[in-house]
């Protein structure tokens, strides 16, 4: 379903000195990022991982939900939940990250759900690949976008709608696309989309439709509100853009020491201080992470884990000698296997998407 009670705008942008507005901290009320500490977790607890709810959360019945499978196929299918846990199951470890993080970091400020560096988290899903659901419907010649309805309904910029996504069909039949079910060994918490959500591994989290009900194949472009507006990288108002995707490279580092209540400043102890961080990228596997203690002076090469898997976060360490006693920053950058790097300066957009600029950490040495 999807009306328009007036013309769909573009997102706005914050005047110079324009503070935090209120209709921003109500979304921040809702939504919520993943506190730094919780990067030493393997797994994120369901109730740390980042939360992003574009309207409310559906209360669902999971012996009434039910799943179709329909549009531009041979054999429309309808699933209930015992049917899905009945197919092929399969577990993944994948880090999810909010298509806006670091938003609220951008100057100016692009007015939407403001992020900071918090709105990712990593958990072991389960679920059924949705590439044989496709197969058994029987798709189509002539098929070219799969989208997936949700369950969550609301208004965005003057459109009403269900929140629908859609993927081409090449990267809905990538055999790591999901119907996923469970997170972290449990049942799928409300707020993550219970009883079943889409899981898109790589792409950034607007692609994985939370409380599934309905996937239909097109033999046309899907062009829905979110593909076409919402989600999108432009540097003008008035320009197309293009879409957002896959996950660029980024790393982040455990503040390190004890913090101050409001500023959120680190303290530490001079002498050596162990840190501890995360880094990902959807497009390919990170292959270096550089730390540097002088404001992004210099640059010096952490340490790399072992991978958790293709899709998951990988850690690093480094052991910082803190011998300047003051003021200092931390920055941490990654790159991935395809030489994509994190840049220090920001990437602007009018919508703040994609943004993976440098984590800056602001540390008194004592």
């Amino acid at each position: 379903m999807t009306s328009t009670t007036r013309p769909a705008e573009a997102s706005r942008i914050a005047a110079p000195d324009e503070g935090i507005t209120l209709d921003e901290l109500r979304l921040a009320a809702r939504n919520h990022g993943m506190p730094l500490e919780a990067l030493r977790y393997d797994l994120t607890p369901p109730g740390l991982h980042y939360l992003l709810i574009h309207y409310d959360i559906p209360y669902l019945d999971p012996a009434r939900w039910r799943l179709g499978v329909d549009g531009h196929v041979e054999r429309p299918l309808e699933l209930d939940l015992d049917a899905l846990h009945a197919r092929e199951r399969v577990e993944l470890t994948v880090t999810l990250e909010c298509a806006g993080n670091g938003r609220a970091r951008l100057h100016p400020r692009p007015v939407s759900q403001p992020w900071l560096d918090e709105a990712v988290g990593t958990a072991r899903w389960a679920g059924t690949p949705l590439a044989p659901l496709l197969a058994e419907a029987g798709v189509l010649d002539g098929a070219v976008d799969v989208v997936f309805t949700g369950h969550d309904h609301g208004l965005d910029r003057g459109v009403e709608q269900d929140y629908q996504r859609g993927l081409s069909l090449t990267d809905a039949l990538d055999g790591d696309v999901l119907v996923a079910y469970e997170m972290n060994g449990a049942p799928l918490p409300p707020q993550h989309g219970a009883p079943v959500r889409l899981l898109v591994p790589g792409w950034y989290g607007m692609a994985s439709v939370k409380w599934l009900r309905g996937i239909s194949v097109l033999d046309h472009r899907f062009t829905g509100f979110q593909n076409e507006t919402a989600y999108r990288i432009k540097h003008a108002t008035d320009e197309r853009g293009v879409p957002v995707t896959k996950i660029n490279p980024r790393a982040l580092v455990v503040p390190p020491g004890f913090p101050d209540f409001m500023t959120r400043r680190r303290v530490v102890a001079a002498g050596p201080v162990d840190l501890f961080g995360r880094a990902w990228s959807g497009r390919a596997p990170v292959t270096r992470v550089e730390v540097s203690t002088d404001a992004g002076r210099s640059w010096t090469e952490a340490d790399l884990s072992p991978s958790a898997g293709r899709y998951a976060w990988r850690a690093w360490t480094h052991r910082w000698l803190a011998d300047t006693l003051g003021d200092t920053e931390l920055l941490v950058r990654a790159t991935d296997e395809l030489g994509a790097a994190q840049p220090v300066d920001q990437p602007w957009n009018t919508q703040g998407m994609a943004n993976n600029m440098a984590q800056r950490v602001a540390v008194t040495v004592r």
